[in-house]
């Protein structure tokens, strides 16, 4: 019973420290990916694998990131509670943690085709590197929803084995969208990235025109979720997703208050996972009854 007991505090502490519970940020795009690739419902084993594929990366990635902003993290009076800091996982559990999921895409990879094997590598660069962009860069933000986009490209890749173009607007719809609500969340650490000499859009630009940048990317995510409802001729059940994501998008931005934890936890996360799950379902259920009513 004791063993149990460490192995439940353990999972509960992982859980945390990648923050599991964000996994609908990405994963409701790649099934959408993979549903819009197969035209349909994926095979049992693609599906299986793909989303295999998608846990190891995020939680190998979310932490690498843990890891290498450690330091950062017990700086920062906001993050100073985090488990590293804390010292509630050690270092080296971390970095294995990291090594086991990383090992879990490159297996799912390979149980998906070839062409997802050989990009496994290049993706788990992709999705490490991330950490040390705030360092020189404020161009994190996108390179961050650039990384995230990587979901739904995957998922298309472990469906089809194949280039296309569909899959890249709405990894670019996920880029922007990340972006732009990683802009909102850095607001909370103007003062200290400046201090420390980390890098970040509200930071370099100051709150006012972080803001606005993070509202033109929003804007353009929805232009690109309007044009592929005309380039893949889809129906108003999934534009009706895309106007429910616009009205969340508009109080998402109209409850910004970078002092006030609790409004920028709705802002950032809360009515983000909403909107990944008004598309996801909107989307579905457009896809199905238009393929109900061709059978017809």
């Amino acid at each position: 019973m004791e063993l149990i007991g460490k192995i439940a505090y353990k999972t509960k502490r992982f859980g945390e420290l990648v923050m599991f519970s964000h996994t609908l940020f990405s994963l409701p795009f790649a099934v959408i990916a993979m549903v819009w690739a197969a035209q349909g419902l994926p095979s049992f084993h693609t599906m299986f694998w793909s989303l295999i594929a998608l846990v190891g990366a995020r939680n190998g990635a979310n932490a690498f990131n843990r890891l290498a902003d450690r330091v950062f993290d017990g700086q920062n009076p906001r993050t100073a509670h985090r488990h590293l800091p804390q010292k509630l996982l050690s270092r080296k559990e971390v970095a294995w943690f990291v090594v086991v999921n990383y090992g879990v895409l490159v297996l799912a990879s390979y149980m998906l085709n070839p062409l997802c094997f050989v990009l496994s590598p290049i993706a788990i660069i992709l999705i490490s590197s991330y950490s040390y962009t705030k360092r020189f860069t404020w161009l994190c933000h996108l390179y961050l929803g650039f990384v995230i986009a990587s979901a739904p490209i995957g998922a298309w890749f472990a469906v089809t084995g194949q280039l296309a173009f569909t899959p890249f607007v709405l990894g670019t719809v996920v880029m922007l969208w990340i972006a732009g609500f990683d802009i909102i969340y850095g607001t909370q650490d103007i003062d200290f990235d400046r201090k420390i000499g980390l890098w970040s859009i509200p930071a370099a630009f100051g709150l006012r025109s972080a803001l606005l940048i993070a509202k033109g990317l929003h804007g353009v995510m929805v232009a690109l979720l309007i044009f592929l409802y005309f380039f893949l001729d889809l129906g108003w059940i999934y534009l009706l997703g895309v106007l429910a994501s616009i009205v969340l998008l508009m109080v998402e931005h109209k409850v910004i208050t970078p002092h006030n934890r609790k409004l920028m936890k709705l802002a950032s996360y809360k009515l983000n996972q909403a909107i990944s799950m008004v598309i996801l379902g909107c989307t579905l259920l457009d896809f199905y009854i238009a393929s109900a009513q061709a059978l017809h």
